[in-house]
């Protein structure tokens, strides 16, 4: 049996957005940080190398990284001003304003340690008033070390930054994905109405030039109630199986006025089916492909068949038209028609669901679709 599968391409684009700032909680978090492990690291340090009046070196230091601390908030509330800049240009000011907040540091470190009531840890004479000298050679030894101590956070917060550059950009980026693809599925389902219309008032107008008002009043009447249900729903949203087949079985009543001795119907929808949820109106094309390569193409009777089954998790729904001159859809309806479908399968599940056209036999032509099994 010759098996035709259609296979469509995802067809939706992410747009780029500038991300939120970092949470300045998680920034404060990282300073913080960074200062209790330094004053942890130093006092195990003192502590292993025995040095005297631990308790006095320890409270000092306390002092000395709370002035650090809120010196390095400055620091932060300066680079975060360049967010936005390029890498590059954020490395670069980031190094030259770590160089005051350095001598910063290390000028409030010497002056704890060694100006306000120095503490002798190494000799017995060590001078109570520091030699000018020895002021800046210490400052510019200690602002090295606090330099790099800086620089290396500084690191940190560019990383946690870009990190969450990342997190809001592949949000938004989903964001903006799932409003394309509700965009992409408006589309293709109103695709199908101006065509179905289209064939509707060519066939209400034979019904009034022919004199058929009866007929006429009854497609006008069935018409408005399958547009006012069409229509009214949410084209992103699915519905259940049996509200769409309803749907076509109204359709197919308003061609049973134009094919009043042709056309046939035959609707097989198991009860543990009914509330599977299709997209709306997925089966519209589909049917109405049947009708006009179908019945419009043959003097004798034609079946239309609406099936659902369930194989493990996978919905299988098939609509088949079967008569002497049954014909598979021309490139033209195939192109308006058969695409469509597949399209908006393809929107809607991302590659999970397959359109499968086949001919069984000799006058029968049939559109399987292969979707995941989904109810409420």
């Amino acid at each position: 049996m010759p098996v035709d599968t259609v296979k469509v391409r995802t067809m939706s684009s992410l747009p780029s957005a500038s991300p939120k700032p970092l949470d300045p909680r998680v920034t404060l978090a990282s300073i913080f940080g960074f200062w209790i492990f330094y004053i942890g690291i130093v006092s195990l340090r003192a502590a292993v190398l025995e040095f005297p009046v631990q308790e006095i070196l320890f409270f000092r230091r306390l002092i000395v990284s709370g002035i650090g601390i809120l010196i390095t908030i400055l620091f932060w509330q300066f680079i975060r001003l360049f967010d936005a800049k390029p890498l590059g240009a954020r490395i670069g000011i980031t190094a030259l304003a770590a160089i005051p907040c350095a001598l910063a540091i290390a000028a409030t470190n010497y002056y704890f340690f060694n100006v306000y009531d120095p503490i002798n840890l190494l000799d017995d004479a060590m001078p109570r008033q520091p030699v000018k000298h020895e002021f800046l050679k210490e400052v510019v030894e200690l602002s090295t070390s606090r330099y790099f101590f800086l620089v290396a956070w500084a690191a940190l917060y560019v990383a946690l930054t870009f990190a969450n550059h990342v997190r809001e950009s592949e949000r938004r980026a989903a964001a903006f994905a799932q409003a394309a693809q509700q965009a992409e599925l408006r589309a293709l389902r109103y695709q199908v109405n101006p065509h179905f219309l289209f064939n509707t008032l060519n066939s209400l107008s034979s019904l009034v030039i022919t004199g058929r008002n009866r007929e006429a009043e009854e497609m006008i009447m069935n018409l408005a109630t399958f547009f006012r249900s069409s229509l009214s729903g949410d084209p992103t949203m699915d519905v259940p199986l049996e509200d769409e087949i309803a749907l076509q079985q109204l359709y197919l009543a308003i061609e049973a006025v134009r094919f009043p001795n042709r056309l046939r119907v035959e609707i097989d929808l198991p009860q543990a089916l009914a509330g599977a949820r299709v997209p709306g109106l997925i089966l519209q094309p589909l049917v109405e492909n049947a009708i006009k390569h179908g019945v419009a193409q043959t003097k004798g009777e034609v079946k239309i068949t609406i099936r659902a089954r369930r194989e493990a998790d996978r919905l299988h729904i098939l609509v088949e038209n079967a008569g002497k001159a049954a014909l598979r859809p021309s490139s033209d309806g195939e192109g308006i028609g058969l695409a469509n479908v597949a399209n908006r399968l393809n929107a809607r599940f991302q590659g999970q669901a397959v359109m499968r056209t086949e001919r069984p036999a000799t006058g029968v032509f049939r559109v399987v679709l292969i979707l995941p099994a989904e109810s409420h």
